[in-house]
């Protein structure tokens, strides 16, 4: 059986890579101004933000249409016998609903679609391991095993400089708990059940940070091979400089580097910072 690997724009994953690995991948749509984007199709990170900068509306966001993905799954069904797609958390987006009515409606083809109960570089940890199987030839029932077996060891939390973003857009839930006492606060960010939930609120960026490699120090010690990605909101130096200090505090671990594109950064907004980490192959 020969099995396709699907994913959303929002894993971000280089356009090399998934040419590289055979992933194909949906985009998302950012709204800004009277203008429709489908990121990593029509607009860049830098690009987003440097818009959204000189926009006075707030930019809104659009899943894909279930035409994008009856077309792709069409053309799959002609060299493929199955797809296993693996989406962004089903809680802040319909991407991961769609998948599933959409395979519904092609023909001759056996569509997998995998919740990853999150988004940005943890996403794409699933979609690279699936990818990685299907490449070796197994099956779809064997890769959603997989995946799921991943789950206890892939994290993220990130750092916001505000809630405005996230409570404008509606995507975070137990908002209430941080309205108050905001003034020089960094709130950080975890998925829960789904949906982006407040964990902590801490009063400077460089504490906040500090504890996040706290979070990930944790999963660390309990000896499982990982390997983490510093994911930004146009702020590549920090991203840098905490890569080169995680590095040095956690020699065993690989660090790479990623960001929030447009979709993302729409809801956490710019000068976001996170960390997320999974096992290593």
């Amino acid at each position: 059986m020969k099995t396709a690997i699907v994913t959303d724009s929002t894993a971000y994953l280089p356009k090399e890579l998934r040419d590289q690995l055979n992933i194909h991948m949906i985009p998302l749509s950012v709204i800004i101004g009277q203008d429709t984007y489908r990121e990593e199709l029509d607009i860049t990170s830098e690009q987003f933000y440097e818009k959204v900068r000189e926009e006075e509306k707030f930019p809104t966001t659009s899943q894909p249409p279930i035409g994008y993905f009856v077309k792709l799954y069409e053309e799959l069904a002609k060299e493929h016998d199955a797809v296993v797609g693996v989406y962004l958390s089903s809680g802040i987006s319909g991407t991961f609903q769609t998948s599933i009515a959409a395979g519904d409606m092609v023909e001759g083809l056996n569509v997998y679609s995998f919740d990853s109960e999150l988004s940005c570089a943890p996403q794409a940890f699933y979609v690279l391991r699936a990818a990685q199987l299907a490449n070796e030839g197994k099956g779809p029932e064997e890769i959603i095993a997989v995946l799921e077996a991943m789950r206890p060891t892939v994290g993220a939390y990130f750092m916001v400089d505000d809630l405005n973003h996230l409570k404008r857009g509606g995507r975070l839930n137990g908002a209430q708990a941080f309205i108050g006492g905001l003034l020089q606060v960094k709130p950080v960010l975890h998925f829960v059940d789904k949906l982006i939930v407040p964990f902590e609120k801490i009063r400077t960026s460089k504490k906040a940070l500090k504890r996040i490699g706290d979070l990930f120090e944790e999963e660390y010690k309990k000896g499982i091979p990982l390997k983490a990605v510093i994911i930004h909101a146009n702020r590549e130096q920090e991203a840098k400089e905490l890569r080169d200090t995680l590095q040095k505090r956690f020699p065993e671990a690989e660090f790479d580097i990623s960001y929030f594109g447009p979709v993302i950064g729409t809801h956490l907004g710019e000068g976001s910072l996170g960390l997320g980490w999974g096992p290593r192959d």
